[in-house]
């Protein structure tokens, strides 16, 4: 089973048992392989990567507090080649198993991870998000997901990208497990104060669509009748796109800056798609980042009036569910620009978000979303456990 599901790096299938007693006592998790695990080369998804940097001598934040926690480390798992991807495709190493929706991509680019959770070979991942990375596989594969606020946890011995974007996030079946893991990580109990204001983001479920939107409607409902006044708002009166674009160039233009140092002493082997996106943030105009900048301002802002403490905005986590595996390349920009559209204020604004699983398209999942202000994440899981509750009781 576990070759089936494709979740695992090359030389991935580790075991490093829990450094202590805690909170986590019994469960497993795997590790993205962005994230140094003490003795086990970082392999960032490309080959070349892997061989031209040192094996680590101590563990990941992360990957410490979890082990520290209780929990056992099990793998480190397959990531889009240098994080720099949205689907869960890998060039060198394959596409890890959507068990959700077999003939789907998983999403990424924390592919690996999500599909061992969702698999059962884990029962928590970490993972890493950047523009999209945990939300989308969450919502592929019918995961809870979380992207904490940006800046909140510490990123020691977690590979970058772009780090005015990049944070680390994880997944899990079960929302009691995923209130576990998130009162961990996140250094705080999860109490069972709800949020009292709800955002529905009408332009954002009018931008998925129309058959996503319909299936995420119930579960707007049910978190309405748990929050109580519900307002509708207009997310990004830019334009969703525009914030998308925003987001791609300041992305990129980070991007280029982290990777061409080792591109340019190594010349190392990619992918057509990871070459081209570096190539065009090594290209992004100076004026254009300067509009971006002034665009990221406006976008956090928008966020921070519409999210005021004790609000929490409702949104699609992707416009559609999982598409098929192995598109050609100019039908995957068109669904990875969609992808970008809704994922964008993430990196944008940096504001906490959940995925949370609970809805189908055609049998696949496909996820609904809350956002908090800053440092509210805690208020975010607890919605969703609260939600997850309801659902079984009925």
């Amino acid at each position: 089973m576990t070759e089936d599901i494709n979740a695992f790096a090359p030389e991935g299938r580790i075991r490093v048992e829990a450094t202590s007693s805690g909170p986590l006592d019994g469960l497993t998790f795997v590790a993205k392989d962005l994230f140094d695990v003490a003795g086990h080369v970082t392999g960032g998804g490309n080959p070349d990567w892997a061989s031209h940097n040192a094996i680590p001598s101590r563990h990941a934040w992360a990957v410490q507090t979890l082990l520290d926690a209780g929990a056992c480390l099990t793998g480190k798992t397959i990531t889009d080649e240098v994080s720099l991807g949205i689907l869960g495709e890998n060039a060198f190493y394959g596409t890890p198993l959507n068990s959700a929706a077999p003939d789907r991509v998983p999403g990424g680019s924390s592919s690996g991870t999500a599909a061992a959770v969702a698999g059962g070979l884990a029962d928590t991942g970490l993972g890493s998000d950047t523009g999209g990375s945990i939300r989308v596989p969450a919502s592929f594969c019918g995961l809870y997901g979380i992207r904490p606020t940006h800046g909140r946890l510490n990123l020691a011995g977690m590979m970058p990208q772009a780090p005015d974007s990049d944070t680390t996030g994880w997944f899990a079946r079960d929302a009691n497990t995923f209130e576990r893991v998130s009162s961990v990580l996140l250094g705080e109990t999860i109490n069972s104060a709800l949020p009292t204001r709800l955002v529905i983001a009408v332009d954002t479920f009018g931008f998925a669509d129309p058959q996503t939107r319909e299936a995420l409607y119930p579960l707007v409902d049910k978190i309405a009748k748990l929050t109580g006044n519900v307002v509708e708002e207009v997310m990004a009166p830019q334009g969703i796109s525009v914030w998308g674009r925003t987001q791609r160039t300041l992305q990129m233009a980070q991007a280029w800056q982290t990777f061409q140092g080792w591109i340019e002493k190594t010349n190392p082997r990619v992918s057509f798609n990871v070459a081209r996106g570096l190539l065009m943030g090594s290209m992004v105009p100076e004026v254009d980042k300067q509009w971006a900048m002034l665009m990221k301002h406006e976008a956090r802002a928008r966020l921070e009036y519409l999210l005021p403490q004790g609000s929490v905005l409702v949104m699609p986590t992707t416009p559609f569910p999982a598409p098929p595996k192995n598109l050609p390349l100019p039908e995957q920009n068109q669904v990875r620009e969609k992808i970008l559209g809704l994922c964008a204020h993430g990196g944008l604004a940096g504001f906490p978000q959940v995925s949370i699983p609970g809805a189908t398209v055609d049998g696949a999942p496909v996820g609904l979303s809350i956002l908090a202000g800053a440092d509210e994440d805690a208020s975010l899981v607890a919605l969703a456990s609260e939600l997850a509750s309801a659902l079984a009781s009925e």
